[in-house]
């Protein structure tokens, strides 16, 4: 760890960089603000020791200098005769400690092990925010991903009411945790509830808690989820799937702010901002008398669509890249690199299971695939329909035929390739081909009939 010290007095410096030194610091010195200041950038400190009276400038201004650079490293300030007015506002301006001369060199190791110790968690809780937004960030950059992202930014501040809706796998919780980060909540819990994920039957404990004795089993009071969230932010992941009378109960915390615990009749009021999720057509659970239609309207305040990802492809590189780095640090591997054929063989296929598929088979290929340099050969066997196309391919390029067989074959194969991807649709086939209708469909009609 280095040392700055800034300080006119000789001596002072000397004895500082001594007591230092001998606790195993590196230790640099100057004696006025404009020598300092300048070493900032090349000495890189981890704690500045700084002179309040200095020849060329105060130093209480030099510490406002360096604070207004950014820089994050721990100032303790030191003086022989300031007043108290001067170290309320160095604190307020951000110095770690002040110091009174003449100086404790015992307690100079002190401050300056303890002001690092500090800057080291300091760094540790940057790291771990940085990390955890890295985590919970929504990658892409399609129309689509651009108008989600401002939409989020929108609703975020607000307390509003959200339900979130699309297919498994699109990243609905990371759409909800989003909006919690972004919110006036972000400091308070960010609880989820899946109700998928647990018995009906144990549903509304897990959610509203109990009470001891509440039923067989219930050997000691329990806080819900609900509680839990106080504050802060309930995610009501598939809430599609919620059982009728804990629908009820939800609606009434969402109307009145209150609630029972199982089995007590107490009334508990709760501060917390509901965001549902579903992949469930939640009108037609309406009719067919699932899902409560109160309810329904309550939590569609501001409904929101996770895109599947087949319609935003062109975000596929950047999510690609992303897991790819993500995996390697995560499995202490070589970053594995994607050729533009590599590429174009995952946007071949249309991903059922969304982002989290994809996820799912850049896993795989970092755990059973040696190489680092991949090609669409390479990635084809971990794309599911994909490994026997490319067995077929390799197949069609080493049989030997006459040429015009060969070229039917593979004209057949290439528009109906093209009028899958088109939905059957020669029309809209036709202008991404750049042809013209008519000339498609008489292609199509002379290769079905040979």
């Amino acid at each position: 760890m280095k040392i700055l010290i800034i300080d006119d007095e000789k001596n002072i410096r000397l004895s500082l960089t001594g007591i230092l030194e001998d606790e195993g610091y590196e230790v640099v010195s100057f004696g006025d603000i404009e020598s300092g200041l300048a070493a900032l950038d090349d000495e890189d400190p981890d704690c500045i020791l700084l002179d309040v009276k200095l020849p060329d400038g105060n130093g209480i201004q030099a510490l406002q200098k360096i604070k207004e650079r950014g820089l994050g490293m721990p100032v303790v300030m030191i003086s022989g005769n300031s007043s108290i007015s001067d170290a309320v506002k160095a604190i307020k301006l951000g110095a770690y400690d002040f110091l009174e001369k003449p100086l404790s060199l015992p307690k100079i190791k002190i401050t300056v092990a303890k002001a690092l110790d500090f800057y080291r968690l300091s760094l540790q809780l940057i790291r771990m925010q940085q990390d955890n937004e890295r985590g919970w960030r929504m990658i892409g950059e399609s129309p689509v991903m651009r108008e989600l992202n401002t939409l989020i930014g929108r609703v975020a501040p607000s307390n509003a009411k959200i339900l979130i809706h699309g297919e498994s796998g699109t990243g609905k919780e990371l759409i909800a945790r989003l909006i919690h980060t972004r919110s006036s909540r972000a400091d308070k819990a960010f609880i989820k509830f899946n109700s998928a994920a647990i018995p009906r039957e144990l549903i509304e404990s897990e959610l509203f808690g109990f009470e001891k004795g509440a039923f067989t089993g219930a050997t000691a009071r329990k806080k819900g989820k609900l509680e839990e969230a106080d504050g802060g932010t309930l995610f009501l992941d598939e809430i599609g799937d919620m059982e009728l009378a804990a629908q009820a109960k939800i609606l009434r915390v969402i109307q009145e702010g209150e609630f029972e615990r199982v089995g007590d009749n107490r009334t508990r009021k709760i501060d917390v901002r509901v965001i549902a999720a579903t992949n469930k057509n939640l009108p037609e659970l309406v009719q067919r008398g699932e899902f409560r239609e109160d309810l329904y309207y309550r939590l569609n305040v501001v409904p929101i669509l996770s895109p599947p990802l087949r319609e935003r492809k062109a975000d596929l590189r950047l999510l690609i890249e992303h897991f790819a780095a993500d995996l390697a640090l995560e499995l202490g591997m070589r970053i594995k690199h994607f050729s533009e054929d590599a590429l174009d063989a995952f946007k071949a296929y249309d991903f059922p299971g969304n982002v989290r598929e994809l996820k799912n088979i850049m896993e795989r290929i970092y755990l059973l695939c040696d190489k680092h340099e991949l090609h669409a050969p390479d990635v084809c066997t971990w794309i599911p329909d994909q490994s026997s196309k490319s067995a077929q391919d390799a197949q069609f390029w080493q049989d030997t035929a006459i040429f015009q067989d060969k070229k039917r074959e593979f004209e057949k194969r290439y528009l109906n390739e093209q009028l899958r991807k088109h939905g059957g649709n020669i029309s809209k086939t036709a202008e991404a081909l750049g042809l013209q209708q008519s000339n498609l469909s008489r292609k199509l009609a002379e290769l079905r009939n040979p």
